[in-house]
């Protein structure tokens, strides 16, 4: 008995099932992510999330160019048990306030999720760790702010140059140890400037009517 044409279909259909599932529904997902839009709060008259600045998007193209996805995520993931009043182990390690939803990537274009979390997540960091200066040593060498920190330096973000008249608002006020020579002082350049205000951009402090908590 010649069983050709039944394999064919079962083979068909298998690829045409496939293909529904994979290609078909991915599309109607992205078609619903595109009409998401930003959340208004009559009560506070406020528009969230906001739209990145311009210095932040061109952060974001460094923050590509380095690689950090490869080492932090940006998701505040949500609990794993659905028991009522289940914690995120993310929220739970001061990550954020609360988990992240599809809503709070709109303006991201690309968006940094990741996979894997040898560093901490990143999506709350401007709110976590709001201090410029923090940023621009711990870049410059992790270790300056996090001892043990097995993240690799980023002196290239950076410009050590002999100081001409005053010392510049810029300058970077690093311990003894990872001091430049006297006479001379270490300033960010534009790249360092602009990661460092993509990193600030990122937190998630606003409620969403499907995410609140974000303001605790």
């Amino acid at each position: 008995m010649n069983n050709g044409p039944l394999l064919f279909l079962g083979f068909f259909l298998a690829i045409a099932f496939s293909w529904t599932g994979i290609v078909v529904t991915n599309l109607v997902q992205q078609d619903k992510a595109g009409t998401t839009q930003p959340f208004f709060d009559s009560a506070s008259e406020t528009t969230v999330p906001l739209p990145m600045s311009g210095a932040a998007k061109q952060g974001q193209l460094v923050y590509q160019d380095l690689g950090c996805v490869y080492c932090h995520t940006q998701q505040v993931r949500n609990p794993v048990s659905r028991d009522p009043g289940a914690e995120s182990i993310d929220v739970a390690r001061g990550w954020g306030n609360r988990p992240n939803v599809a809503r709070d990537y709109i303006h991201d274009g690309r968006v940094f999720l990741g996979t894997m979390r040898t560093g901490p997540d990143l999506r709350n960091v401007g709110q976590r760790l709001p201090s410029e200066s923090w940023h621009f040593n711990h870049l410059y060498n992790p270790v300056i702010t996090s001892p043990g920190s097995i993240m690799p330096p980023y002196p290239f973000l950076f410009e050590v140059r002999e100081i001409v008249g005053e010392p510049s608002p810029k300058a970077l006020s690093l311990p003894p140890e990872y001091a430049p020579p006297e006479g001379f002082e270490v300033v960010p350049n534009a790249r360092g400037e602009a990661l460092v205000a993509y990193l600030l951009g990122l937190r998630t402090d606003y409620d969403l009517p499907e995410a609140p908590g974000g303001t605790q």
